[in-house]
């Protein structure tokens, strides 16, 4: 349903252009955000301009970053000979919820899909190689998500490193905690099957 107030659309219009936002979800976001006290919408507006002006990449791992570095790039206690490579920003937060990764990470920002228009130089493998030029760098573990894209984008980097010396490792995909077999599709099996350890 459109509304005949111009300022109320297009703010839904606004929100319904967010990734996993759909129509009946921006209206509550806009009603929401008229709900506000003036005071309070300027705060939600500030908040968003700021983070938009202050966020930016880190110069090394491509990461999210408010200043050069990132946290983790700054830290001293990372491992530095592995390097964690991811498609997006909120797969370093979901590694890092786990408290188990201790190495570095990078971004790369997307994934290579030719359907799509993004080949290998649009996502950060550039910047990747780069940093494997000095010898630190050990291991690389794709953890690139479990799609078409996620795929090809880790057989392609997994390529470029071979001839390197680098040890390059996937994340094991496989059945979810509490799930059962029979439900599961072939591909997730498959994945369960290969990576499975002892007990």
């Amino acid at each position: 349903m459109a509304y005949n107030l111009a300022p109320l659309q297009n703010l839904i219009d606004q929100f319904e252009k967010m990734q996993g936002i759909g129509h009946k979800t921006a209206q509550r976001m806009a009603f929401y955000v008229l709900g506000l006290s003036k005071e309070e919408a300027e705060a939600f507006a500030n908040a968003i301009t700021e983070a938009h002006e202050k966020i930016k990449q880190c110069r090394i791992c491509c990461d999210l970053a408010d200043d050069e570095l990132c946290p983790i790039c700054k830290s001293d206690g990372r491992d530095r000979s592995v390097i964690c490579v991811v498609e997006d920003p909120r797969d370093v937060a979901a590694i890092e919820r786990t408290h188990e990764y201790k190495g570095t990470y990078h971004v790369l920002h997307g994934a290579i899909s030719p359907m799509d228009n993004i080949g290998p130089d649009q996502i950060r493998i550039k910047e990747l190689l780069a940093r494997l030029g000095d010898g630190t760098v050990e291991e690389v573990i794709m953890a690139t998500n479990p799609t078409v894209e996620g795929e090809a984008t880790a057989m392609y980097i997994s390529k470029l490193l071979k001839p390197m010396g680098i040890t390059v490792s996937r994340l094991a995909y496989g059945v979810p905690v509490g799930a059962d077999l029979e439900y599961a599709d072939e591909v997730t099996l498959s994945r369960a099957i290969e990576g499975r350890s002892l007990i």
